[in-house]
């Protein structure tokens, strides 16, 4: 009788996938997406590594740090809010501020949406930052007539739109903000559209 020969059992890989972990400066203008409208700025116009995704979100006009990774516990420890990651961000605001209003930005405001969390908030001068501030493109609206400063603001959560509504509720419209930092990682010298893959943080 002919025997039949059995194929050999093909063992599945059980080899992980390397995990990635980009730091992205997010230009002016820019979606947080890969794909999207023609015309959009996107994502894919300045990441060519596939199967990455970002770990957050940065408003459309808003610069700045973006984490992307490829693992998805990575992903949900930066992002979600229970992780508590500070953010950090340069925000320029019409007017010049006063002390009274960076004591209340770090007691907490409170919006619509309840009331926010202590922050960190102090008077910055970004010639004196070890970022070199870049020009946004295109700039911002400059009034002859109305000065600009700019303030550090340290976050422990995340509403929407945060920080432009907590400086608009103390009487400073947020004109311009960058996001410089993310828990333990920073922007350092990336150029508005670079990115470099990043070391793990345990």
């Amino acid at each position: 009788m002919k025997q039949l020969r059995r194929s050999p059992h093909r063992r599945k890989s059980t080899k992980q996938p390397t995990t990635v972990l980009l730091a992205f400066n997010k230009p002016f203008n820019t979606l947080c997406q890969f794909s999207g409208e023609p015309g959009d700025s996107l994502l894919s116009d300045f990441i060519d590594i596939k199967e990455v995704y970002p770990a957050g979100r940065l408003d459309k006009d808003s610069e700045g740090l973006l984490l992307l990774t490829n693992d998805g516990a990575l992903q949900h420890k930066i992002s979600h809010p229970r992780h508590k990651q500070d953010k950090t961000y340069w925000v320029q605001v019409e007017g010049s501020i006063t002390n009274e209003a960076i004591e209340q930005l770090a007691e907490g405001i409170e919006l619509k949406d309840g009331l926010t969390r202590p922050a960190k908030a102090q008077r910055l001068n970004p010639d004196n930052e070890k970022l070199q501030l870049w020009e946004r493109k295109p700039p911002i609206r400059a009034r002859k007539n109305i000065t600009t400063s700019w303030l550090i603001l340290t976050l422990k959560e995340g509403k929407n739109r945060q920080v432009r509504r907590m400086t608009a509720a103390v009487g400073f419209p947020t004109l311009r903000l960058i996001r410089v930092k993310i828990g333990a990682w920073e922007l350092n010298q990336l150029k508005p559209g670079e990115f470099t893959r990043l070391d793990l943080i345990e």
